[in-house]
């Protein structure tokens, strides 16, 4: 039978049309690991290009202020397909929680006894762990659980940016984890607790966590987020180790977005730096795809810090 060739042009009917505004807003939810507030996307289109984005299918709208990359449903027809449940960070991205980047494939948790066939494996990133029904919400962890799943199997700079994003959310308190922390046992429980103690939701974006992150595992570096300085005005900085003078900045996309904005941020730079501070910024590509080059610089200027000091 001879192919239609009407039917390769009715596909592509049905393919999204993307605008520039569709771009940015993409390329938004990139930076923000699939997930993003009103005011996130505000900062890059207009609420008319946010309402057409959702409307033509390239972004999906939680409800509560929360914006989802629309794989996320895609994902939880995969876990329910598995007879399993939305876990990790595909349960992360259904409670609307920003990630460092969405996953290629749902991951999905099952039960330890599940046999699925070979071929069904590699559509889904697998977990075999015993979940209780109370720890199930739709067919997805909830908050505390996930948080708890990601601490515990996941790099510490996923799993802290998940962390920090529940905390700042408000679907997790610091005493659910502090509660978890102390409860958790057996394998990695090392690990997550590390994670679980790190939490902060002062961290305000995915970039600010995972550079958190690497700076939190440099030996002899004691960062704190969002810390204030008293200089000319008051300004705010994403780390510093106030102990050894250093203010560490994430610069992510939408930074100097105004000519005025530019011009503020020179000057505080240059304040600090004329206060003693020794300052360090770092881009978004720098912080996700080289952190070992990030950790070597971190570690000079403690090298440099120590020096001054004697």
């Amino acid at each position: 039978m001879a192919d239609d060739p009407s039917a390769g042009q009715n596909r592509a009917d049905h393919l999204p049309v993307y605008t520039d505004d569709h771009l940015r807003v993409v390329a938004r939810l990139a930076e923000l690991g699939g997930a993003a507030r009103y005011a996130d996307l505000a900062a890059v289109v207009s609420q008319r290009a946010i309402a057409a984005a959702c409307r033509d299918g390239v972004l999906v709208h939680l409800g509560r202020d929360r914006y989802v990359d629309p794989g996320v449903s895609d994902h939880l027809k995969a876990a329910i397909g598995l007879g399993g449940v939305l876990s990790h960070l595909s349960a992360a991205a259904q409670h609307g929680w920003s990630l460092k980047s969405m996953p290629a494939r749902p991951h999905v948790t099952v039960r330890p006894n599940r046999h699925l066939p070979r071929g069904r494996l590699t559509a889904a990133r697998v977990f075999y762990r015993t979940i209780g029904e109370e720890q199930v919400i739709d067919s997805v962890t909830e908050p505390v659980r996930t948080v708890l799943d990601c601490a515990r199997d996941l790099p510490f700079d996923e799993a802290l940016t998940v962390a920090d994003s529940a905390l700042r959310s408000g679907s997790v308190s610091r005493a659910d984890l502090r509660e978890a922390r102390t409860a958790v046992r057996g394998r990695r429980s090392r690990t997550a607790r590390s994670v679980l103690g790190a939490a902060d939701a002062r961290s305000a974006n995915p970039l600010e966590s995972v550079l958190r992150a690497i700076c939190l595992e440099v030996p002899g570096l004691q960062v704190e987020p969002q810390v204030e300085f008293d200089l000319s005005h008051r300004a705010m900085v994403d780390l510093a180790d106030r102990h050894l003078g250093i203010v560490i900045e994430a610069e992510g996309f939408e930074t100097h977005g105004t000519r005025n904005g530019f011009d503020k941020d020179c000057r505080r730079y240059t304040e600090m730096v004329c206060a003693g501070q020794i300052v360090l910024r770092f881009t978004y590509t720098q912080v996700m795809r080289d952190p070992d080059w990030v950790r070597a610089r971190v570690s000079e200027a403690i090298s440099i810090s120590r020096a001054r000091t004697g």
